[in-house]
């Protein structure tokens, strides 16, 4: 399960996790070990430039079913890219790096932006963002930290 003498941890199939520099305090997660990549769903994306280099103004719907809750972000393109979902369908997609808050652990991974609206899931959560801390309990969900008491309207 683990290669060397670190310990991995369990995550279930769907968990809740966090991007705080995003300013998402819960965002509910599909852990998709056939996705490389993970994906954020995002509309209204706007790129512009900051001293210099590429940046993106982008809004996200963290909760499924719910267009009043809207988080306004904003974060350094790090690569524009072709992406080819799980239906074959090929994009573009902006790519960006922040913090990912999973259970006790938090770590910098890669995100691509795409419009998830019709989807289930606001993210998916990829393997090259799992591979080194977790294995995943496809029976399992919610794991490390449970749906917040309430749902803020922001």
């Amino acid at each position: 399960m683990s290669n060397g003498s670190e310990e991995q941890t369990v995550l279930g199939w769907r968990e809740w996790v966090s991007l705080p520099d995003l300013g998402i305090e819960t965002i509910k997660a599909k852990i998709d070990t056939g996705a490389r990549t993970s994906a954020l769903h995002a509309h209204f994306l706007e790129p512009y430039d900051k001293n210099g280099e590429p940046w993106i103004h982008f809004k996200v719907h963290p909760f499924q079913q719910n267009l009043e809750v809207d988080c306004e972000c904003h974060a350094k393109v790090v690569d524009y890219r072709k992406v080819t979902d799980s239906g074959g369908h090929t994009e573009h997609r902006y790519v960006i790096h922040s913090t990912l808050v999973l259970g006790k652990t938090s770590f910098i991974t890669e995100f691509t932006l795409t419009n998830r609206e019709s989807m289930q899931f606001r993210m998916l959560l990829g393997r090259n963002s799992l591979a080194k801390h977790y294995v995943v309990d496809s029976g399992k969900s919610f794991l490390l930290k449970r749906k917040p008491k309430k749902i803020k309207k922001q």
